[in-house]
């Protein structure tokens, strides 16, 4: 049986005593749950504050032997490094955010990608430290070892690619239907449309001029996709499976960052894929639907959810921007996140999205407006302060 996660003690990384066990041990419960909350205080501290010495020491607490060299690697949401090991080969080192995920929910996306790899399919997987764990942790802080994967980032696919990439997706889907998931995220209205919107509504980061059509536009989407995805069956699925996530090696391809993995439809990924909405891009996706369909069954009447999940994919990556707004990465990488225009843009688009998808349907749910609210109209003031 695989084991998943081991904690790693402040006293076998740093030396020290806890001081919470000593107040529990005591029964001193008023001083064992202050150290609770400077500890959750101190975790992102030491996340936000990670230095190549730090990083070094985890690994070698963790069991290997790096020779110092220490890069850090390009990731907004976790932090990730490049360390060489003294018998030359490469490892990374993946420090999860903390209060993103459980060590569970952690253990389980290890599982999915164990589970893939048992099954001969191309991902990259986490590497057991000495003990046969997948996961330590440090400081509160939970980790992984990853090996280093090289390969060529796609920017566009011919025929053969596509096909291709259709008979392994169904592959990944034949193996997360095989399992279960418990601890990950559902994609459902609750958790893609509705909690997001909430967020942003209760901690004010929508304005006031936007609001009502922002909230009506997404509760729209969600009673469609309510209705629409009924009977659909869900299992685990990559849930971020754009070309980003994806490279060509020597080997082939293969899939990379199973970090956002949910259970829902086999359509997400399709659609992630490859998202295009022209002619070309529909034609696209019938030909890796057409490869899919060699290893998996998959229902064209699915593909009706392609541009609901697109809409939730707005409103789940604007709440995840804001949710991350006191990391001073996220206003660097997103510097025109939260103006006026950037609500203005996303409440059209969001309203754009929906009026197409009502104009062609036929089995609209009950009560569902077909008409947008309309907003105060717009003139030349609201778009420049100077006049």
């Amino acid at each position: 049986m695989r084991k998943y996660a081991r904690r790693l003690t402040k006293t076998e990384l740093w030396g020290n005593s806890c001081a919470c066990d000593r107040a529990r041990l005591a029964g001193d419960i008023t001083a064992c749950l202050a150290r609770t909350m400077y500890a959750a205080a101190s975790m992102s501290e030491f996340f936000f504050e990670l230095t190549p010495d730090r990083v070094l020491r985890a690994v070698e607490a963790g069991g290997f032997d790096p020779t110092g060299h220490c890069s850090p690697l390009t990731c907004l949401e976790n932090r990730v490094y490049d360390l060489r090991l003294w018998d030359e080969s490469h490892i990374v080192v993946k420090f999860y955010r903390p209060g993103r995920w459980s060590a569970e929910a952690i253990a389980e996306e290890h599982r999915f990608l164990l589970d893939l790899r048992d099954a001969e399919i191309p991902v990259c997987a986490p590497i057991a430290f000495p003990d046969g764990a997948t996961l330590h942790e440090v400081e509160g802080i939970h980790y992984a070892i990853w090996p280093r994967t090289g390969g060529r980032a796609p920017t566009e696919f011919n025929d053969e690619e596509i096909s291709i990439l259709g008979r392994l997706l169904a592959r990944i889907h034949n193996v997360g239907a095989a399992g279960t998931a418990p601890h990950r995220l559902r994609l459902d209205t609750q958790t893609v449309a509705r909690a997001p919107l909430e967020f942003l509504e209760e901690q004010g980061f929508l304005p006031a001029e936007c609001q009502r059509r922002y909230r009506h536009a997404v509760e729209r989407v969600a009673t469609l996709y309510d209705e629409w995805s009924r009977g659909v069956p869900t299992h685990r699925i990559h849930g971020d499976c754009h070309v980003g996530n994806l490279l060509r090696g020597d080997q082939g391809w293969f899939f990379l960052d199973f970090d956002d993995f949910v259970v829902g439809p086999a359509v997400h990924d399709v659609w992630m894929l490859l998202p295009g909405r022209d002619a070309e891009g529909v034609r696209q996706r019938a030909l890796l639907i057409e490869a899919y369909r060699q290893f998996r069954e998959f229902d064209s009447r699915w593909l009706r959810l392609v541009e609901p999940l697109r809409a939730f994919r707005f409103v789940f990556y604007a709440a995840w921007i804001a949710r991350r707004w006191d990391d001073a990465a996220f206003p660097a990488a997103f510097p025109h996140f939260g103006s006026p225009s950037y609500w203005e843009n996303e409440t059209r688009d969001l309203e754009e999205l929906i009026e197409a998808l009502l104009r062609g349907a036929t089995d609209l749910p009950e009560g569902l407006d077909p008409l947008p609210i309309s907003g105060p109209e717009l003139t030349k003031k609201d778009y420049f302060w100077d006049l």
